[in-house]
């Protein structure tokens, strides 16, 4: 009997009968409110019957119309839409299908049109599980190991990872952009460095808003150097931190924009977003894909944004997002296993560490497993995972946060019943 892979392991044993909104109803009758919304993809939730309609109805049209062959209507609606959401200076859009896939056009672009080899990337970033995507992925070791050699031209510099140091923000920002500037004086210097790449909110790194001015530091250094910003807004974008892009809660205006995920509400997608300008300094044939941009995956794409229009869905997030992130605060005041709380809108992040402030794996990963026990459904993520992310649709409501804050709460009360005592934050 033909099986699925053994290395693709479950977060839960979850089986999906259908879904609606926040909620993920199992094939065995239980109910799930879903806080991983596919890991930030179902944006608009479940099944928005907006969302399914459009990708219906586009099923009646064209299901599969190749856009270097034929061009199709939600391909140019979306792109007019997208616009209208880009910073003021990107007019240009390539499409692909995957996140990585982003990434790789993003990478390719600022090589050719600066003429130099060499990309830095920052500690905890995750860009994709490609060979090129995950040479540039430094948010753990099992992204990129065992199928060396990657790719070539690529430096990593420093994170400013406050809680990590024990530092507070400045702090950590300068040490980082110190080490930044270290780095173009002693590994790649910056007339040989295409570009900076970052998330503006780390994601399997273990969520992590990167601080504005840390930002404002990179956008500055590129500007001096003539080295693109790509921003890779995979995960951190279309709504997710309570700004549509993540890099908006900072000064700094990327070169490149990468985007997926949310952009569709589970239909694969992906774009990669520059100044027309910019964009004709790739190499002719240098962009292309078979199922780049599908008819039906931008269909669902336009209904998504106007959706998240249409709801003031960008705003819910940034308020929901306080009401959740207070509530983990509050709830951390009664649990000393977490260690820190932080977070944009619907992206937060909860670490777990020992009384000796060492990263707490062993404790993440068991509460993830409880919170299914009681109806919530969570991930880890971090590089020694030891971070319980919470990921809701941006659909969601007052009354879901407050019952999601119930649920992690009973399963944390249930799970410190049965933890040694010893466990603590960082001292």
């Amino acid at each position: 009997m033909t099986t699925l892979s053994p290395l693709l392991k479950q977060a839960t044993p979850v089986v999906v009968d259908h879904a609606l909104g926040s909620w993920i109803h199992a094939t065995d009758g239980t109910e799930y409110l879903d806080f991983t919304t596919g890991i930030g993809v179902t944006s608009t939730g479940h099944c928005h019957p907006k969302v399914v309609a459009a990708a219906r109805e586009q099923c009646g049209k064209i299901i599969h119309a190749q856009y270097t062959t034929v061009m199709h209507p939600p391909l140019l609606e979306l792109t007019e839409k997208l616009g209208e959401k880009l910073p003021a200076s990107m007019d240009s859009v390539f499409y692909a299908s995957t996140g990585s896939e982003a990434v790789e056009a993003g990478m390719r672009l600022a090589r050719m049109a600066t003429g130099r080899p060499n990309i830095v990337v920052f500690q905890g970033g995750f860009h994709g599980r490609t060979v090129a995507a995950a040479s540039m992925t430094t948010a753990g070791t099992k992204f990129s190991a065992g199928f060396a050699p990657l790719m070539a031209g690529v430096h990593m510099s420093v994170f400013p990872y406050a809680y990590r140091y024990g530092w507070d923000e400045d702090t950590a920002v300068k040490f980082a952009l110190k080490e930044l500037d270290y780095l173009l004086l002693t590994r790649t210097a910056p007339n040989e460095t295409a570009a900076f790449l970052i998330e503006p909110a780390l994601g399997d790194g273990g969520y992590l808003p990167t601080p504005p001015a840390f930002l404002e530091g990179l956008r500055e250094r590129a500007t001096t150097h003539g080295i693109m910003l790509i921003l890779d807004e995979v995960q951190a974008g279309v709504g997710r931190t309570g700004r549509f892009w993540g890099h908006q809660h900072s000064a700094a205006v990327p070169d490149i924009l990468l985007t997926a995920k949310g952009i569709a509400s589970g239909f694969p997608i992906s774009a990669m977003a520059s100044s027309t300008a910019l964009m004709s300094k790739g190499w002719p044939g240098s962009q292309g894909g078979t199922y780049g941009g599908n008819a039906v995956a931008a269909a669902a794409a336009v209904a998504t944004l106007q959706v998240i229009d249409e709801e003031n869905l960008v705003e819910n997030a940034r308020i929901r997002g306080d009401q959740l992130q207070a509530g983990l605060k509050d709830i951390a005041t009664r649990f000393p296993a977490i260690g820190d709380v932080r977070g944009w809108g619907l992206m937060q992040g909860i670490e777990f560490t020992t009384a000796e402030g060492t990263p707490d794996a062993a404790t993440a990963s068991a509460l993830q497993q409880e919170t299914t026990k009681h109806g919530l459904l969570t991930l880890t993520c971090g590089p020694n995972g030891n971070v319980v992310r919470l990921i809701p649709a941006l659909t969601v409501s007052t009354q879901e946060i407050d019952m999601g804050l119930q649920r992690f709460e009973a399963a944390l009360a249930a799970l410190s019943s049965k933890v040694p005592a010893g466990r603590g934050s960082r001292p």
